[in-house]
């Protein structure tokens, strides 16, 4: 499997052009994700996420992760890779990157 790094203006485009089938989760802390998230992002905290993933999400689906920096975004992947998803990619940047581009928010 290869380790996928998705950029924010990557997800932003797929998003505007209303490209569905992919789910975007936060790992981070639930009372972090209550502050600021992208607008449709799900919260599964990191200590959650194989458990939680397993039975909320199929494995084929196509799914972008963030938390508070890119190697906890990594750590998230390679989580849910070795769970049995397949199209995982690593959002570069988390939330920071995503509102540099001017991308929608919650919370925020």
């Amino acid at each position: 499997m290869s380790i996928l790094v998705a950029d924010v203006h990557d997800l932003k485009s797929r998003l505007e052009w209303g490209q569905p089938g992919l789910t975007i989760i936060d790992v981070r802390d639930r009372n972090t994700y209550n502050h600021g998230h992208i607008t449709g992002a799900i919260s599964i905290p990191l200590d959650d996420l194989a458990s939680r993933a397993k039975s909320a999400l199929h494995t084929q689906r196509q799914i972008y992760v963030y938390g508070e920096h890119d190697a906890h975004a990594a750590h998230a992947a390679q989580t849910l890779r070795t769970a049995g998803f397949t199209d995982v990619s690593e959002l570069q940047g988390g939330l920071t990157a995503w509102m540099t581009v001017g991308g929608a928010t919650e919370g925020v």
